[in-house]
C-alpha cells in the first residue's frame, strides 16, 4: 500500500500539545446531569483571531469524540491542528473576521479534567471512578468557559459527529446565547447501527487483560491492544466504500510494511494497525469510553414529535450539511432535524454534498469547496444581519428575454401579497426569492436539487433545502406557507399530478408558471422543418439534451386543471419577447402562461 493514497483526518495528527493552550478552571463544585459532582474542573482551550469591541464575532468550535483544543495552527511553528484546512486567516472560519473558541470537552485526555486527570478527593487518578458525563454536561463547561470570557452571545457554534451533538445542545439548552447552529456530518441521536458500533468498541477496551477495570495508569502496560481495535473499527465506520476502493483496491494485496503485531496480510489491514497504534499514542482508553458513553445517550428525539418539541426552544438560525456517502450519520437523520425545525417555523438551510470521503469528510479537503463555501456563508449572513440580503439590488426595470432575465418573475411577483410566506419549488439559483426580498417580501424558502444551485442560493443568504420535489414536498403540513411556487419547472418534474396536489396542500395558494409548447413559432417550426422545435429562451434545447420531460401547452393545462378540480384563481398570459400579456388567444400567441391556483 502506497503512503501516498492514505488520507484519513488522523494523518497530522501527533500527541503533543501546542504551546498556545490556555486554561480555565471552574471555581466551584460542577453538578453533573447524572446527579454526581465534579470537584476543580480544569478546561482547556484555545482562542484564534481577536474578539471585537462588541463582543460580536465569537464563534464556538466543538470537536468530535477524538479532537480537542487544537483546531489549528497558530503558527507555522505550532503542531498541526485538526482542522487546520477550515480555521485561519482568510479560511472560511476567517481568524481575520471572526474570534474562533475550540475547548478540549469534559471527559476528555487532552487538557480538560477527564479519567486522567488526578481526583482531588483522593490524590490518585480518577480512571474508572470518572463519573458519567453527558452531552449537557459538557455543554455546561463551555458555557461557563464563554461567559468567563466575557461574552454574552456567540455568533454561531459549529462542529461535526460528536461536536455536532454539542451544538444542539447549545441551541436547545441555551438558545439565547447563539445566533446560529451549523451541524455538519450529525444527527438528533445515533442510529441503532451506529450505537452497536460503539458498543464492540468499549468491550474491546474493557475485555483488554491491562484494563484492570479503568485502573492501569500507575502500571507499565496499558489497554493499548483494547484501544487500537476500537480506533479501527472507528475508522471503518468513518471512510465509506468509495474512499476504501480508492484506498485500498489498487495495491489490495500488498500491505505497507509496518512493524505491527496486528495483521496486515493486506494493505486495508496494514492501514488499519498504522491507525489503531498511532492512535493509542494520543488517548486515553478510559477517555474514549467516557466520551462514546456521552454520545450514545445523546437523544434528542426518537420521533418527529419528540425532535421538534425540543428544538422548538431554540432561537438561532441553522445550517445542517451532511455528506452523501456518510453511513454512520446518514444524510436522512439531517433531514430529519430540518423538517422538525421548519414544522415550528424556524430559519433552517440544508445541503448533502456529494461526497466519496464518507463521514470524514467534514475534516478531509476532498470537499471543503462545497461545505467551506457553505460555512463562511452562514457565518458571513450572520455577522452582517443588519443588512437586508442584497438590499442594493432592485428589481430590474429593464428585462431581456433569456433564462437569466426572467420577466415572467415581475408578473409573478406582483401576485404575491407583502408578509407572505413563500415556498419556491425548483427555485435554481434562487432569483426569484433574490427579487421578491428587494421588495419586501423575505420570508422565504426555496427547494432545489441542484447541489450547485443550493450553494449559489445559501451565498445569498436565502434559506434553501437540498432535496428532490418529490420527497419534500410531503413533509410539509397543510397549509403550512401562504404562496407555493412552481415556476418554469412543470416541464421537467416527474409526477405532476402528485407535485401539484401537494403544492396546494402545503400553501393556501399556488403559482404555477411555464413555457407553451403550443406557442405559433414551435408549431411552424415542427411543421415546416420536420424537427424538434428549438427557439431562443426556454425553448433553447436540442432534442437529447433538453431537460425538459413534458410539453404541455396551455390547453393542455387547462384541461388538466379541470380534470382534477384544480381551482384556478387567476392566469396570466406572456409574450416574453416583447414583455407584454397575450389576451387573444393565448394558446398560439403566448410562450408561457401563469396560473394561480388552489
Amino acid at each position: 500500500m502506497k503512503l501516498s493514497i492514505i488520507n484519513s483526518s488522523d494523518d497530522l495528527r501527533t500527541d503533543q500539545f501546542s504551546k498556545y493552550i490556555q486554561e480555565f478552571n471552574i471555581p466551584f463544585t460542577l453538578d453533573l446531569e447524572r446527579g454526581e459532582q465534579l470537584e476543580n474542573v480544569k478546561v482547556a482551550y484555545e482562542t484564534y483571531g481577536k474578539l471585537n469591541s462588541e463582543n460580536s464575532n465569537a464563534i464556538l468550535v466543538c470537536h468530535a469524540i477524538t479532537g480537542d483544543s487544537h483546531v489549528a495552527k497558530h503558527n507555522s511553528n505550532d503542531v498541526p491542528g485538526w482542522w487546520d484546512i477550515m480555521v485561519g486567516p482568510d479560511k472560511p472560519l476567517d481568524t481575520n473576521k471572526y474570534f474562533i473558541i475550540c475547548s478540549n470537552i469534559l471527559g476528555s485526555c487532552r487538557g480538560t479534567t477527564g479519567p486522567n486527570s488526578i481526583n482531588p478527593k483522593t490524590g490518585t487518578y480518577y480512571g474508572a471512578d470518572f463519573p458519567v458525563v453527558t452531552i449537557k454536561d459538557m455543554v455546561k463547561v463551555q458555557k461557563y468557559l464563554i461567559d468567563n470570557l466575557g461574552i454574552n452571545k456567540l455568533l454561531g457554534v459549529i462542529g461535526g459527529s460528536l461536536g455536532g451533538f454539542q451544538c444542539l445542545e447549545w441551541a436547545t439548552e441555551y438558545p439565547e446565547m447563539i445566533k446560529g447552529c451549523l451541524l455538519m456530518a450529525s444527527s438528533a441521536r445515533l442510529t441503532t447501527q451506529a450505537l452497536a458500533f460503539d458498543v464492540v468498541a468499549r468491550n474491546s477496551i474493557i475485555s483488554d487483560p491491562y484494563f484492570n477495570s479503568g485502573n492501569y495508569y500507575d502500571n507499565e502496560k496499558k489497554p493499548d491492544v483494547g484501544l487500537a481495535l476500537a480506533r479501527m473499527l472507528g475508522h471503518i465506520t468513518y471512510l465509506s466504500k468509495e474512499s476504501m476502493n480508492e484506498k485500498f483496491e489498487i495495491d489490495r494485496n500488498s500491505p505497507r510494511n509496518i512493524s505491527t503485531s496486528f495483521e496486515k496480510k493486506f494493505s486495508v489491514g496494514s492501514y488499519l494497525a498504522y491507525q489503531g497504534e498511532k492512535f493509542v499514542e494520543r488517548f486515553d482508553a478510559n477517555s474514549y469510553v467516557t466520551l462514546s458513553t456521552a454520545l450514545d445517550l445523546f437523544d434528542l428525539g426518537s420521533n418527529k414529535d419528540i425532535l421538534a418539541k425540543n428544538l422548538s426552544k431554540s432561537h438561532c438560525e441553522w445550517l445542517l450539511v451532511s455528506f452523501s456517502s456518510d453511513w454512520l450519520y446518514p444524510s436522512f437523520q439531517s433531514l430529519d432535524i430540518v423538517e422538525a425545525l421548519i414544522s415550528r417555523s424556524k430559519k433552517v438551510s440544508y445541503c448533502n454534498v456529494r461526497s466519496n470521503a464518507g463521514h470524514d469528510a467534514f475534516l478531509l479537503p476532498d470537499d471543503i469547496k462545497h461545505y467551506g463555501e457553505l460555512t463562511s456563508s452562514f457565518f458571513r449572513n450572520l455577522y452582517s444581519k443588519n443588512k437586508k440580503i442584497n438590499d442594493s439590488k432592485k428589481l430590474n426595470s429593464t428585462v431581456k428575454i433569456g433564462l437569466n432575465n426572467r420577466i415572467d418573475f415581475k408578473y409573478i411577483a406582483e401576485l404575491i401579497p407583502r408578509n407572505s410566506t413563500i415556498l419556491d419549488l425548483g427555485c435554481e439559483k434562487g432569483e426569484l426569492i433574490e427579487q421578491l426580498n428587494s421588495i419586501g417580501i423575505s420570508n422565504s424558502l426555496g427547494v432545489e436539487i441542484n447541489q450547485q444551485n443550493v450553494i449559489s442560493c445559501f451565498t445569498k443568504g436565502i434559506n434553501i433545502i437540498h432535496s428532490d420535489l418529490d420527497s419534500r414536498l410531503e413533509k410539509f403540513y397543510d397549509s403550512q406557507f401562504d404562496i407555493a411556487i412552481l415556476s418554469q419547472t412543470l416541464q421537467s418534474i416527474k409526477n405532476v399530478e402528485k407535485i401539484l396536489k401537494d403544492m396546494t396542500r402545503v400553501s393556501k395558494s399556488s403559482i404555477v408558471s411555464f413555457p407553451n409548447f403550443a406557442f405559433k413559432p414551435m408549431r411552424e417550426m415542427f411543421f415546416n422543418e420536420g424537427k424538434a422545435p428549438k427557439i431562443s429562451g426556454w425553448y433553447g434545447y436540442n432534442w437529447y439534451d433538453t431537460p425538459n420531460i413534458r410539453f404541455p401547452s396551455i390547453n393542455d393545462f387547462l384541461d388538466f386543471c379541470k380534470e382534477k378540480d384544480i381551482i384556478i384563481k387567476k392566469s396570466l398570459y406572456l409574450d416574453t419577447v416583447n414583455s407584454k400579456e397575450i389576451t387573444e388567444n393565448p394558446n398560439l400567441n403566448a410562450d408561457s402562461a401563469i396560473f394561480v391556483i388552489s
